[in-house]
């Protein structure tokens, strides 16, 4: 059985894949779990070898993980458990399960559920009714998550203490394979599901646009592709005008600060988390003058607190905000901003870095706008942009060429080098967002995740009324340390983000819907959120002894 092309799933056959089999099951059973004594050779072969059916997974050439089962009584169990048929139902076929072990580098990925769906069809194909297990004490959470049933006391000794355990072949085959399914489409070993908010996952056509030959920035088909994609853009948005830039949303931030540089008067900078703190640096690193409006984190904008803020100062000429505050999950009201700026002719700035390709966005009325290809438009990072519906002119020289928004229109876009495979590879990532089935499609996996944690217990932190929904920021658990727990997450197979030191102080972890994301995937990282905070976690070993 193949899951991936590069992982293959079979019964042992060859004498090299026994060899490795003996070694694999030496550093399993001998170095990890001290069952027994070391050799020389650095091999173990077990007791049973010439009884056992050995299911495996090679990837390539080598070994990466084995399950042993065996018919012939008396089992191992028999000989450590006294009257073992008193525990098992009457009139049942039973079969061994031992020597499960996956390599270190492919746990928590695909290996082992992979493993276990080839078995339980080899269980029905001879008619097997149960399978018993001495199951590590190690990972008893994980066995009892495939239906296994603890029975007799433990067995073994010092640090390998192993718990008789038991399930009737029909559950195992119903929970394995529907615990595969769920982690079928995750990507193959050495990747992880990403969920960050950025670099975010991207289908394969995007990754054979970015694979293409590149071409030079002076060309003129490239200049018709590039002013297509610039189209694109701003169809999704409703602008006039874009610009692109090579670089982070950092540097796209830094051209709106440059901008308003120009501008005579001072203006209002709103914030309610890192993000908005940070276009309060942005302002203050070129000298702008400005008023703040500075709130919790987590808290949404008053329509009246942003009009007597407004009201109040004196010669506002401009407000500057983040649309989708990414630290939080926070999604600002859009409307509520561009009426209230309207009716005081003050001029509107949004980094909607976090927001363009999650939710509709319409910058009708918006002076500057901000975004990035490798977030929400669901491409590659190294591209950031500049959207306007004015007119503008190079400004004076005091302003660096390189964040001068005016030079770039005057040079149609291109003054400078641009590197062609991003821009191919964002303008088909564009073509994704022709209708509104990617917002829709979000709003829903995000609508049934909010609620499915709810429901396990755990802490939303944003309310739903004000929520971005790419964006949820879960607080770890009372007891639960955030950054181990997005580590457990993480060797589990599955990117969030939890890393960033705002959300390190604050036990936060967050799930991103940004990039490309399938409703199983999410369903299987829900599976193992209530697995890792319904008790303290196991260690990552993943073995069943003799």
């Amino acid at each position: 059985m193949n899951t991936d092309s590069s992982l293959k799933f079979k019964v042992a056959s060859e004498d090299w894949e026994f060899d490795q089999i003996h070694r694999l099951n030496y550093r399993t059973f001998v170095e990890e779990i001290p069952q027994h004594s070391p050799n020389a050779e650095e091999a173990l072969v077990d007791k049973f070898h010439r009884e056992n059916t050995y299911i495996i997974c090679l990837h390539g050439d080598k070994l990466v993980g084995m399950v042993a089962l065996r018919a012939n009584r008396p089992f191992s169990l028999d000989g450590k458990l006294e009257n073992l048929d008193s525990y098992l139902p009457p009139d049942c076929v039973p079969c061994e399960v031992r020597l499960l072990s996956v390599e270190k580098g492919y746990r928590h990925t695909r290996v082992f559920y992979g493993l276990l769906a080839t078995l339980t069809r080899h269980f029905k194909e001879h008619g097997y009714h149960l399978g018993v297990i001495s199951g590590t004490v190690r990972q008893l959470r994980l066995y009892k998550h495939l239906g296994f049933v603890p029975f007799g006391p433990l067995v073994g000794k010092g640090e390998a203490l192993y718990q008789p355990m038991c399930l009737r072949v029909t559950d195992f085959m119903e929970r394995a394979e529907k615990i595969y399914r769920s982690t079928s489409t995750p990507p193959a070993v050495g990747e992880l599901v990403n969920l960050l908010p950025g670099p975010v996952s991207v289908s394969r056509r995007v990754r054979q646009s970015f694979a293409e030959a590149p071409v030079s920035h002076r060309s003129q088909a490239f200049m018709l592709d590039f002013d297509r994609t610039k189209q694109l853009l701003c169809q999704l948005v409703g602008t006039e005008h874009v610009e692109v830039f090579t670089g982070s949303g950092t540097l796209a931030n830094d051209v709106v600060a440059g901008q308003l540089s120009l501008l005579p008067g001072r203006g209002l900078i709103l914030s309610s988390g890192e993000f908005g703190s940070r276009l309060i640096d942005h302002a203050t690193r070129v000298k702008l003058s400005f008023d703040t409006l500075e709130l919790d984190w987590g808290q949404p904008f008053d329509r009246a607190e942003i009009a007597r803020k407004l009201d109040g100062g004196k010669d506002l000429r401009w407000l500057w905000a983040v649309h989708c505050e990414t630290s939080t999950g926070i999604l600002n009201d859009l409307p509520m901003l561009q009426e209230v700026c309207a009716e005081r002719d003050v001029r509107l700035c949004l980094d909607c870095i976090s927001s363009i390709g999650t939710v509709p966005v319409d910058l009708g009325g918006v002076y500057l706008a901000t975004c990035v290809s490798g977030k929400a438009l669901r491409s590659f990072p190294g591209l950031s942009m500049v959207f306007y519906s004015h007119d503008v002119r190079p400004a004076p020289e005091h302003l660096a060429r390189y964040l001068d928004l005016g030079y770039y229109a005057e040079k149609d876009g291109v003054p400078f080098t641009i590197p062609s495979n991003l821009v191919y590879a964002l303008h088909t990532a564009l073509k994704s967002f022709r209708d509104n089935r990617i917002f829709d499609q979000i709003v829903h996996l995000s609508t049934w995740l909010r609620s499915t944690l709810r429901d396990m217990g755990l802490t939303v932190v944003t309310p739903d009324e004000h929520a971005a929904p790419a964006v949820i920021t879960l607080a770890a658990p009372d007891g639960m340390d955030s950054e181990e727990l997005g580590r457990l997450v993480e060797r589990a197979g599955y990117l969030l983000s939890y890393r960033s030191y705002y959300l390190l102080e604050r036990g936060w972890l967050q799930i991103c819907l940004m990039g490309e994301c399938a409703q199983d995937e999410v369903s299987a990282l829900v599976d193992e959120l209530r697995e890792l905070t319904a008790s303290p976690p196991a260690t990552p070993s993943e073995a069943a002894g003799d």
